[in-house]
């Protein structure tokens, strides 16, 4: 950017330094040769009160003798004598007797200007003043010199404006797209300091003030999550108690189901008011994200041991289906629990009672694929379903929500249908592979290197 407004400042400084010089120029080359022209005639007027007071040629030669630049002035008198030193042809000087008029002449050494002077008894004498031709255009080399100096001076203090002003706004856009790059990846601490041209100065003042207004709704939003989850710690407490008594009455089996559920709802709760309170940047979460991965196919079989508890109570037909392959996923465990037990709690929520349901887990040459399907009515609109905060068909649509996000945390994608091969809804959720670790790279290397010279 430095370079092009450089080199905008040095074409427009350029046409506009040639718009005034150009004509500058010429000016000065016709000035000087009005003024050796003005000389010039006052020389040869000079002469005229001379010879209409006498024609003598000794007197005559004494006057040319005592005008500055004699060796330039020639007298034809009319007996046809010349004093001084003729420099028009004969044909322009007598032509200029014959017809009394003055004029000029330009010839290839310089320019004369010829004066007939009307004496008594009707005589004519002619005065020449010769103006040589560097005489015209004494001067004017020194004021090119000059004018084109002048010009470069402001031609490249021009550049060096432009490069210093070019300097500022690249620095602001820089330090601007750095603190935008930045916020974008989840540095929410980084500030930009407002300077270059007004504009962008304002810009970064106005990125400062939206930097300090999201860190302030994530503050009000993790506080507002965090006394959510500190109110339900009152009543899971009483639940937690509650469950206690009654197990007494319950079978043994029934009873460790209960304790089981309230103890994990109590798990995920601490969990949620630890995430509160962690630090406020994005980034560090993406960081932990990807630094905890976690074996998909364990972490859902685990999980669907739980589901067909509740789904053979209900009368469901509860199908969990894993791959033998290795299934690592950049997803951490309580993530990936948190998106199965989403998922199928929707079908739990969203369908009647009796209504099938099947969860598998499979890979791909690059990816790891999970799949829900359920026999249940469907979702009438799958594209809505994804958008946040809106209901569909009754759901206040966070189940879908969590699943999204962690699809993005997994480097993957969610994708929605409304019938699926069960006959209801089908989400598929895909995570991308986490790359192998250098060992494994040149274990994989070698066994290729084996299988190409076995």
């Amino acid at each position: 950017m430095r370079r092009a407004l450089a080199g905008v400042a040095l074409a427009v400084t350029s046409m506009v330094a040639l718009s005034f010089l150009i004509p500058l120029a010429l000016l000065v080359q016709s000035e000087a040769r009005s003024r050796a022209i003005t000389v010039a005639e006052q020389r040869a007027a000079a002469l005229a009160p001379v010879l209409a007071l006498t024609t003598n040629p000794d007197d005559v030669q004494q006057a040319v003798a005592g005008i500055d630049a004699a060796a330039h002035l020639g007298v034809h008198l009319p007996d046809g004598r010349l004093i001084g030193v003729a420099h028009a042809r004969d044909r322009d000087w007598k032509r200029a007797a014959r017809q009394r008029r003055t004029f000029s002449v330009d010839t290839a050494s310089g320019w004369v200007f010829v004066q007939p002077v009307i004496l008594a008894k009707d005589q004519v004498a002619v005065v020449e003043s010769y103006v040589p031709r560097a005489d015209l255009r004494r001067g004017v080399t020194q004021a090119w010199i000059l004018m084109s100096v002048l010009a470069l001076v402001l031609v490249a203090g021009s550049v060096v404006v432009a490069d210093r002003l070019g300097t500022r706004v690249v620095r602001a856009t820089k330090d601007l797209s750095l603190a935008a790059h930045a916020l974008g990846t989840g540095d929410l601490q980084f500030r930009v300091e407002p300077g270059g041209p007004p504009e962008l100065s304002e810009a970064g003042a106005a990125f400062n003030s939206m930097a300090d207004r999201i860190v302030d709704l994530l503050v009000k939003e993790r506080e507002l999550v965090a006394d959510l989850s500190h109110r339900l710690r009152t009543p899971l407490t009483a639940l937690h108690l509650e469950s206690e008594r009654i197990s007494t009455v319950l079978r043994r089996q029934e009873a460790d189901r209960l304790q089981t559920a309230v103890t994990q709802l109590e798990s995920e709760l601490s969990s949620i008011i630890a995430a509160t309170r962690s630090p406020l940047s994005v980034a560090s979460e993406q960081a932990a994200s990807a630094g905890g991965g976690c074996e998909a196919a364990a972490v859902v079989a685990a999980r669907g041991e739980f589901w067909s508890v509740l789904a053979s109570q209900q009368g469901r037909r509860c199908t969990i289906t894993t791959t033998q392959e290795p299934t690592p996923v950049l997803l951490p465990e309580d993530d990936l629990a948190a998106v199965v037990d989403a998922l199928v709690g929707n079908v739990f929520r969203h369908t009647p009672q009796g209504t099938a349901f099947a969860v598998e887990v499979r890979r791909t040459a690059h990816t790891v694929v999970l799949s829900v399907d359920d026999a249940g009515p469907g979702i009438s609109d799958p594209d809505r379903a994804l958008t946040r905060g809106e209901s569909v068909d009754g759901s206040t649509g966070l189940g879908l929500d969590i699943a999204h996000r962690a699809a993005g945390t997994g480097q993957g994608s969610i994708q929605v249908l409304a019938r699926g091969p069960m006959g209801g809804a089908s989400i598929q959720l895909e995570f991308a592979l986490p790359p192998p670790a250098p060992s494994q790279r040149r274990r994989k290397r070698r066994e290729r290197r084996r299988r190409f010279f076995a």
